[in-house]
């Protein structure tokens, strides 16, 4: 049964009759505030031009906007967010399980590596990685931009992952390992089987939190090392059809936010799938009324069939007591 919405939260207490009615205005303050902003945002754009149709008809009235800058932006930014989170993904849980071994060569060197990546900027590892591929590899100078910033992504992703993992399992009660090492499960079963299917429901909410951080840091590949992703598609919208950037970046943000919505509604469903999967019990239901009223139903006792010397069984009717028996012809 849901709890009624007057009821007093565990994290503070209800406000009072003067509380509510200074929240209420201290809103409505804020919302004109808002407004106002807004409305003066929206002047200035006007007066300098910027809110004519001219400058948003060709993302309406020319289909070569989407098929030539757009789309192939959209599947350059969705190709380096893919490429990053398939690999950051496995290798972020990989060191946080790591950091959890009783080996302490296991451990430090983990340790070091997520330490290390973490406290680096994500751009100042796509520089070193443009750079590392400049002069160590054969990387075509096309794809050096998108390699750089899947690199960059990775390194910095996993290591944050890594530490949502660990801080997930950490999270677990202590009894949950104790009664698997009880019944003889080693630590590899321990983790693979008792602690990991537990902890992902935790870890779900942090690691979508990260996976729109991945999509949205794409762009620093575009403002800065010129992938042509979303981002980069601004200034050439703007240069060659006369829409000034303020429109294009505006369309830009529409399409990040649609993106980033749906990745964090899909991450919602499937949370709710895992935690529904969770609390059912598994036993089997009888779906029709009629099975169930026999289930219900004690089962009949067997007949007490009595055999004579020959194989027939005997006549109910005749005689019951051991006496009668040995008096039969």
């Amino acid at each position: 049964m849901s709890a009624s919405s007057n009821s007093p939260s565990v994290l503070y207490d209800a406000p009072g009759p003067r509380a509510r009615a200074r929240n209420a205005v201290m809103a409505i303050v804020f919302g004109l505030l808002v407004a106002v902003f807004i409305g003066w945002v929206l002047t200035v754009l006007d007066r300098e031009g910027h809110l004519t149709a001219a400058k948003w008809s060709p993302f309406v009235t020319d289909s070569r906007v989407w098929t030539t800058y757009l789309l192939p932006g959209l599947m350059t930014t969705l190709k380096g967010a893919f490429l990053a989170i398939v690999i950051a993904l496995p290798l972020g849980a990989l060191l946080g399980i790591a950091r959890l071994s009783d080996h302490w060569w296991v451990r430090a060197p983990a340790g070091a590596i997520v330490e290390f990546f973490r406290a680096i900027p994500v751009l100042i590892l796509m520089l070193f990685a443009n750079e590392a591929y400049a002069m160590f590899t054969d990387v075509a100078r096309e794809n050096r931009p998108l390699y750089a910033v899947v690199t960059g992504l990775v390194l910095y992703n996993a290591s944050v992952l890594a530490e949502v993992v660990r801080a997930g399992i950490l999270s677990l009660p202590r009894g949950q390992s104790d009664a698997a090492r009880a019944i003889g499960m080693r630590k590899n079963q321990t983790m693979r089987f008792v602690l990991l299917p537990q902890a992902v429901t935790a870890m779900l909410p942090a690691i979508v939190s990260q996976l729109v951080v991945i999509v949205k840091d794409t762009a620093l590949g575009g403002a800065m090392l010129g992938l042509n992703d979303l981002l980069r598609q601004t200034t050439l919208i703007s240069a060659n059809y006369g829409a000034n950037i303020i429109a294009s970046m505006t369309v830009v943000a529409l399409i990040y936010i649609v993106l980033n919505f749906l990745l964090t509604s899909f991450a919602s469903w499937l949370e709710g799938r895992i935690r529904r999967g969770k609390r059912g019990s598994g036993a089997v239901v009888a779906t029709d009324p009629g099975e169930l009223l026999e289930l219900e139903t004690p089962p009949k006792p067997a007949p007490d069939i009595r055999t004579s010397g020959t194989a027939g069984p005997i006549d109910p009717s005749g005689p019951t007591s051991s006496g009668d028996v040995g008096n039969q012809p």
